[in-house]
């Protein structure tokens, strides 16, 4: 096993240079709490740049809190701890901020805007901050998008609203994606189109973050994992470790 509740400590001096943090993209040491509610319990772990990773745990384990935590959300509360991406201090944002530094969270209910079409929730998308992905771009990696392209967003199927929640992060200049369930009540084969997309999207350079239930589905796709329980790291390693480990699977994901 690659790593079992392994945190690094980094000096004083060292962890705020970001040139110390080798990874594209990484936490050390992050702390966040909803209240007094001690949530996310001082997570440490690194990504390269268009890797994947998926988050995992059993529910309750912490992982969108950690998702919410990176995206500077206004709640939890990060109280400790940096977050580095592209030499970036993302601990330091407010949640506009890191949006504009290339951090995109879809959450899992995807929050399609009610009224808009599908082109108009991507035209939405773009209006702040550097533009990512063209239409043309989007419509090649989700056709069924291009489809519907006129029809309003909530109207779509969910596997449609889960893959214009993810164009619509792509339409910014995105650098680090956070999907929060993305196969939450798929169809296998909406979600092998989903798999499909998230692999050109890693292809593109862009680094991902996966929290998802269906384990399996995301250690298939993902080059690490990273397991919390109760908010701790309690393993991170590769993602086939995991896969060929049934007593890691069955003690912290239950599978």
């Amino acid at each position: 096993m690659s790593s079992v509740a392994e945190n690094t400590n980094v000096d004083d001096n060292s962890a705020s240079q970001a040139e110390d943090s080798p990874a594209f993209f990484s936490c050390k040491n992050i702390n966040a709490y909803y209240g007094d509610s001690y949530i996310v319990q001082d997570v440490s772990f690194e990504v390269n740049e268009g890797e994947i990773v998926a988050l995992l745990g059993r529910n309750g384990a912490g992982k969108t809190s950690t998702l919410r935590a990176i995206a500077r959300a206004s709640e939890p509360e990060l109280r400790g701890g940096e977050i580095w991406l592209g030499g970036q201090a993302l601990h330091e944002m407010p949640t506009h901020e890191a949006a504009l530094a290339g951090v995109q969270l879809v959450q899992e209910d995807r929050c399609i805007i009610q009224g808009l079409s599908v082109e108009e929730n991507l035209d939405l998308a773009t209006i702040a901050g550097d533009k990512g992905w063209d239409f043309e771009r989007i419509y090649q990696l989700f056709p069924r998008l291009k489809e519907r392209r006129k029809q309003e967003g909530t109207t779509l199927s969910g596997g449609e609203q889960q893959m214009l929640a993810i164009a619509r992060a792509l339409a910014r200049d995105i650098k680090l994606l956070l999907l929060d369930e993305p196969y939450e009540g798929l169809a296998p084969v909406v979600r092998h189109d989903i798999e499909k997309a998230l692999m050109e999207v890693r292809a593109a350079g862009i680094t991902t973050v996966i929290v998802e239930q269906n384990a399996v589905a995301a250690l298939r796709l993902s080059d690490k994992a990273v397991i919390l329980d109760t908010g701790v790291v309690v393993y991170q390693g590769s993602a086939k470790e995991v896969l060929d480990n049934e007593k890691l699977r069955h003690e912290y994901l239950a599978i």
